[in-house]
């Protein structure tokens, strides 16, 4: 992998740090050099990100923490301030999707209302919905108001939000996640303004359909073939696969180092294979 010399010894956070694509992000930050904090909910994850990170020449630290709690977030920042100072790069990783804010159909159709075994539209009450949405916006707003301040009066930092497909177009079935999805790239677009002249720069990555704990049987059927829903999936996808954590990296380190893109903010890079440009036809 290239050095990018301008990260060596700069602190990143990742949270959702544990994560398929997240724990990639941590590994290719440590190979530039850098202190990387992972921060979750399962230690026993977060210590094995940890142990990978100062294989690769990283330092790592591994800290519990809760995104959805200021107080929790609070004690976060300073385990990482006093193992490594002020934070340079945030990567607002957690977040994801809740099997409890999806309707079973694609369509709503005449019978789902009094069906048992259908979750309708109808069925999606609003504590289901708000957890799914607090993951993703409430669990960016608060670490992004807890370690921006460390940020403020110097240069190079720059936070990176974690987008979706669902940020593009709404999804079928999962409407608190496309919706929050949504308000995830218009709150990094808000951020960007609102510290462009602070010298804090803010973008998002937006990942296409990559395999993920998550959503893994939503993807593949037990035998490890494709779902109907990932057949869809793959033909409207130009390059016809899903992507890999790798496929993240180049954007990644790109977004992070100041000297490569110093003059990018408020920007929602795609990393797709074609999803969000293609309509079918």
């Amino acid at each position: 992998m290239n050095k990018f010399s301008s990260l060596q010894g700069k602190t990143a956070v990742i949270t959702g740090g544990s994560g398929v694509l997240c724990s990639a992000f941590a590994y290719a930050l440590a190979q530039q050099g850098m202190n990387v904090a992972v921060l979750g909910r399962t230690l026993s994850k977060l210590e094995a990100v940890r142990d990978k990170i100062n294989e690769l020449g990283g330092k790592g630290l591994a800290v519990v923490c809760d995104v959805v709690d200021k107080d929790s977030v609070a004690a976060a920042k300073k385990a990482v301030n006093d193992a490594f100072g002020k934070t340079d790069i945030l990567v607002n990783g957690a977040g994801g999707n809740h099997p409890r804010g999806n309707t079973t159909k694609e369509f709503f159709e005449d019978g789902d209302l009094e069906n048992p075994d259908v979750v309708s539209f109808f069925d999606l009450d609003s504590e289901n919905f708000n957890y799914v949405f607090d993951l993703n916006i409430v669990g960016t707003l608060i670490p992004t108001q807890v370690f921006m301040p460390d940020m403020l009066g110097r240069e190079g930092c720059t936070v990176i939000n974690i987008a979706s497909m669902g940020s593009y177009h709404p999804l079928t079935k999962v409407s608190a996640y496309s919706a929050a999805k949504a308000a995830i790239a218009n709150f990094t677009e808000w951020l960007a303004v609102h510290f462009a002249k602070s010298g804090i720069r803010v973008n998002a990555i937006a990942p296409g359909w990559f395999q993920t704990n998550q959503n893994r049987t939503l993807l593949l059927n037990e035998d490890g073939s494709l779902t109907e829903r990932s057949k869809k999936v793959i033909a409207h996808t130009p390059m016809d696969r899903f992507g890999v954590p790798e496929d993240l990296i180049g954007t990644l380190l790109y977004l992070a180092d100041d000297t490569m893109s110093g003059f990018v903010t408020g920007a929602v890079i795609p990393v797709d294979g074609g999803f969000q440009a293609y309509f079918g036809v």
